[in-house]
């Protein structure tokens, strides 16, 4: 099984042999590409029982819990690398969120869907209303999204808090892009961060 492109570029970038906590891990997808393919030692925390029960049946260590308030009780840099997939735009407070990933990671990669790519804008420009797309695939009154993340909101946050980026990866239609212009050209986006 092939992994979505932001967890690929992650599993890429990840060293091997590193501790790894993936936090809101969903299928276990990227825990069981690292371990396999890079002998890593990943760990996850999700929320959803149903999905902590899939990954422990596949031999993968996951425990269920809230990464909003369930990382406090991680040590400080505990792990090589945080994970956040897909979940800052769930968090109820992506800024604290953002702290407690570079607080048990040496360094953390965060991942999410872009809502200033051109699809979006146009949906609620010409449209006026939430769009649904590849990256949004669901109904506004259905998505787990409660804040609306743009590829320059996550700059500014990173460097509010004082975290540096590594590097950044951006992707639309399932293809890696450039840098430039990725606020509104990337669907989705990786950041790797370090503190």
């Amino acid at each position: 099984m092939s992994l979505r492109p932001d967890l690929a570029a992650i599993a890429a970038h990840v060293a091997p042999g590193s501790r790894v906590l993936d936090i809101g891990c969903g299928d276990g997808a990227l825990m069981a590409e690292l371990e396999s393919a890079s002998g890593c030692d990943a760990r996850g925390i999700e929320l959803d029982g149903e999905l902590v029960e899939r990954c422990v049946s596949r031999g993968l260590s996951v425990v269920q819990g809230d990464a909003n308030a369930d990382l406090a009780n991680y040590p400080d840099k505990a792990f090589d690398y945080a994970i956040l997939s897909q979940t800052l735009q769930t968090a109820t407070r992506p800024d604290l969120i953002l702290d407690e990933l570079l607080r048990v990671g040496r360094r953390a990669f965060v991942s999410f869907p872009n809502f200033a790519h051109w699809r979006t804008r146009a949906a609620l420009m010409l449209g006026g209303r939430m769009p649904v797309t590849r990256a949004l695939p669901v109904s506004w009154y259905e998505t787990q999204n409660i804040h609306h993340v743009t590829v320059d909101d996550f700059r500014d946050l990173a460097r509010l808090k004082g975290a540096a980026i590594e590097r950044a990866w951006f992707f639309a239609n399932e293809q890696q892009i450039g840098a430039p212009a990725a606020n509104w050209r990337a669907e989705f986006a990786v950041f790797e961060l370090s503190r």
